[in-house]
């Protein structure tokens, strides 16, 4: 990784990235319809003419790989509505009985999220076919097993949300007054550590605690996916050129920030009264009660980004998403926290350099650069 950070820090063109980045020899194995069907070479040498779609190489670079995170999105997301959001006949399982001990609106939000993620991705795809450009198609990689529970699709998936390792440490960071982007760095709130967010089969549906824990993980996963695409949209709106495409990142960039302040505070309804404190008798998963420990750091009711620091530690602080910054919020840094949370475990090596070679070529785009 940080090999892959330092190469994506250099002042270099393309060209000679992909001629000397250990990902390069996979290149050649992406089908055209993720990286476009020209020769990478033959593609840069148009750059100067990019201009008549309105695009820069950068621009397509960024569309893309946003396009990627959000057939993503909406891969993971479309697995929590099947079994946790809106019945069509009006029924409630187990997993959104949960929900709604969270809030009473928990399987629309669920629903309404995955709307607007499927929203982002089909604009995003249908964006690039207007500007000439290849949409990003991940169809080969939906080899995954998902849930085999009542209301499942047995259908392959992208993701695999039964084995997660969920990075918590957003609750603490939007409480803290330290900004990422000056290298702060935060603790798990809670730690999630190789557990399912959906229930795998109907046998998770019999003990309420259990189901509970299962819906609680998913809360605080919510969080940490929506947090993600905040500082995404905001660190890759930084490299843009064309104003459109900029309005493009502001526009659905500001959907997901809409996003993960509702899942701040659904989240933090699994850790306080009258939910929590519980154990999951299953696995031994404990929800504290946060409130008791009398620390603002973890006080559920905060749900609005504390002010921090911002630009210069010098300036006052101010409320603002946070990391936005390529090192810490850029495409490389959202794959590798996907990556590391087990969100692909069963993938293929190919899907997850086709994944990274994406990344890096969204954060080596430069405003302004053909």
């Amino acid at each position: 990784m940080k090999n892959q950070e330092s190469v994506m820090n250099r002042s270099v063109n393309r060209r000679s990235f992909l001629r000397s980045s250990a990902l390069a020899g996979g290149a050649a194995a992406i089908g055209s319809g993720l990286l476009g069907s020209r020769p990478v070479q033959a593609q840069d040498d148009d750059d100067r003419d990019r201009n008549r779609g309105g695009l820069t190489r950068g621009d397509v670079a960024i569309l893309r790989f946003l396009a990627a995170a959000e057939l993503i999105e909406s891969d993971l997301w479309q697995q929590y509505t099947e079994l946790g959001g809106v019945s069509s006949d009006g029924s409630t399982n187990p997993y959104q009985a949960a929900f709604e001990v969270l809030d009473g609106d928990g399987p629309q939000y669920i629903t309404s999220n995955t709307t607007d993620e499927i929203s982002h991705e089909t604009f995003l795809n249908a964006y690039l076919e207007s500007k000439g450009e290849e949409p990003v198609n991940l169809d080969e990689f939906r080899t995954l097993q998902g849930s085999q529970a009542t209301g499942a699709q047995n259908i392959g998936r992208l993701t695999n949300l039964m084995n997660l390792t969920v990075d918590t440490s957003w609750y603490i960071r939007y409480r803290s007054t330290t900004n990422p982007d000056f290298g702060a760095t935060y603790p798990q709130a809670i730690t999630l550590a190789h557990v399912t967010a959906i229930p795998r089969n109907d046998n998770d549906f019999n003990n309420q605690q259990h189901i509970q824990a299962i819906a609680n993980t998913a809360a605080f996963h919510f969080g940490m996916i929506e947090q993600a695409g905040s500082s995404l949209y905001s660190a890759l709106g930084q490299k843009a050129t064309s104003a459109e495409v900029l309005e493009i990142i502001f526009a659905i960039g500001g959907d997901e920030v809409a996003h993960f302040l509702e899942w701040v505070d659904f989240a933090g309804n699994g850790v306080q009264q009258p939910v929590a404190p519980f154990t999951d008798p299953t696995n031994g998963l404990t929800f504290p009660d946060f409130n008791a420990k009398g620390d603002p750091l973890f006080q559920t009711n905060l749900i609005f980004p504390v002010p921090c620091e911002f630009i210069s530690p010098k300036l006052p602080k101010c409320a603002v998403i946070r990391p936005v910054t390529d090192r810490f919020g850029g495409a490389l840094a959202a794959a590798n926290g996907l990556i590391g949370s087990n969100l692909f475990m069963g993938q293929s090596k190919r899907f997850l350099n086709t994944l990274k070679l994406m990344a890096l070529e969204a954060d080596a785009a430069r405003r302004g650069h053909f």
